[in-house]
């Protein structure tokens, strides 16, 4: 059967997470792309991920049993290429929100003028891989949080005022999220970028390591009772 191009950009996303995980060297993993996007029917493709287990899925370690996956509960491959619920957003002595769970389309302008809005990306859906978001203030604000593995560009101007970056939660971008480019301007007013998690991510990670520190507390108080108390 024909491979379409979803599906090639599927086989892609495995290949990245691959390599990111350490499963493909960098040699091997250019050779398997390169022939995910030349491949023209699921018969060239399926071969390119036979050995590897798809992104987010849970993996058996050796001797244990299935450990739950880890990063955000939603892969970003599934947040990529759905149809854009809102393109814009407008506030004039008044506001705009936009949070939750929307999609955001490839060219997203807002505009406020003695007003203000909220641009919340930490779960949203993006139209493509490659978004702009166009921020025009006149004496108001905007505020604009994205998660911090998101890949983001700030290139803003602000006229007695201010356009920029506040300081960012700890994270790197993630090499399959999406590039999000943040342009326009602030006339006596004022856009701010924050990357920040949600509160469900922060809980999920501050549980995750918990967990973690209780399996290394019981790892070392079941290597001290097997040495005995004189340590023998």
């Amino acid at each position: 059967m024909r491979a379409s191009d979803a599906e090639r950009e599927r086989v892609a996303e495995t290949l990245r997470e691959a390599v990111a995980e350490g499963r493909l060297g960098m040699e091997e993993f250019d050779q398997r792309l390169e022939a995910a996007y030349t491949a023209r029917t699921h018969g060239e493709l399926e071969p390119l991920v036979r050995d590897l287990p798809a992104p987010g899925a849970a993996v058996a370690p050796v001797g244990g049993a299935a450990v739950a996956p880890t990063g955000s509960g939603k892969r970003w491959a599934d947040r990529i290429g759905r149809p854009a619920t809102s393109s814009g957003a407008f506030a004039f002595w008044g506001g705009f929100g936009r949070r939750g769970s929307w999609t955001v389309g490839r060219k997203f302008t807002a505009f406020a003028m003695w007003g203000g809005g909220e641009i919340d990306l930490r779960e949203a859906n993006f139209e493509d891989r490659e978004v702009v978001i166009r921020c025009i203030t006149i004496m108001g604000g905007m505020q604009v949080t994205v998660p911090p593995e998101l890949n983001v560009e700030v290139r803003g101007i602000g006229i007695m005022g201010g356009f920029g970056e506040h300081a960012k939660d700890e994270g790197v971008p993630s090499p399959d999220a999406p590039r999000v480019r943040i342009t326009g301007f602030a006339l006596m007013g004022g856009v701010g970028v924050e990357h920040k998690r949600s509160k469900a991510e922060r809980k999920r990670l501050r549980d995750a390591e918990r967990e973690r520190s209780k399996g290394l507390d019981g790892g070392r108080e079941r290597g001290r009772l097997e040495k005995g108390p004189d340590g023998a």
